[in-house]
């Protein structure tokens, strides 16, 4: 009696379709770029000082590798977690400079950031357009100015709401004899007057 083997026609397409599941399964390329967003200063890349820190994040869907600034390696707390913070000291020379940032994630991929730092020593100016008593209430406005951009006023302690510019209008409402008035710009520089 002859022996008919059917193995071959089960496993051949069996394997055919494993081989398929698995190319399936294979792990997708990774072309995301790592994010590198500045939190600090506040303002901005201005400071009234020519060393100040500056500090960030980098965010990958994979995981941070490595980050330089100006070419030096940066120190990362956890390399291959997908945040991490970092933080580094500028030494400006003249009166601005560009500091490159460069983060590399754990696939390769590299994005890069440029950073303009400048020395901004000038302070805002703020000017008292209408004041008006009402009882125990004082109506206080005017007009904050920066070279650069003003980035708060401050009323008797008070921050007030405003959209950061070179030239910014305000109002405010507070009481007692005078009313202090505070104001900021993106650098860090501070002009406080009083309105009576």
């Amino acid at each position: 009696m002859r022996s008919v083997s059917f193995f071959p026609r089960v496993i051949g397409p069996a394997l055919l379709g494993l081989s398929v599941l698995l190319a399936g399964c294979s792990p997708r390329q990774d072309t995301f770029k790592p994010l590198i967003v500045i939190t600090s200063p506040d303002g901005g890349s201005a400071s009234a000082a020519r060393s100040f820190l500056v500090k960030g994040y980098v965010v990958d869907d994979q995981g941070v590798r490595s980050l330089e600034v100006q070419k030096v390696a940066v120190k990362l707390d956890t390399p291959g977690e997908k945040i991490q913070p970092f933080s580094f000291r500028t030494l400006i020379q003249g009166q601005k400079a560009d500091y490159v940032i460069k983060a590399t994630d754990t696939s390769g991929n590299v994005a890069v950031l440029t950073l303009p730092v400048r020395v901004d020593t000038v302070k805002p100016s703020v000017k008292v357009t209408k004041l008006e008593r009402d009882g125990q209430t004082l109506r206080v406005t005017g007009v904050a100015t920066d070279d650069q951009k003003v980035a708060q006023v401050i009323v008797d302690g008070s921050r007030l709401n405003i959209t950061p510019g070179t030239r910014v209008e305000f109002y405010a409402e507070t009481t007692g004899q005078f009313a202090e008035i505070e104001v900021r710009d993106a650098a860090g520089n501070t002009f406080k007057t009083k309105a009576r």
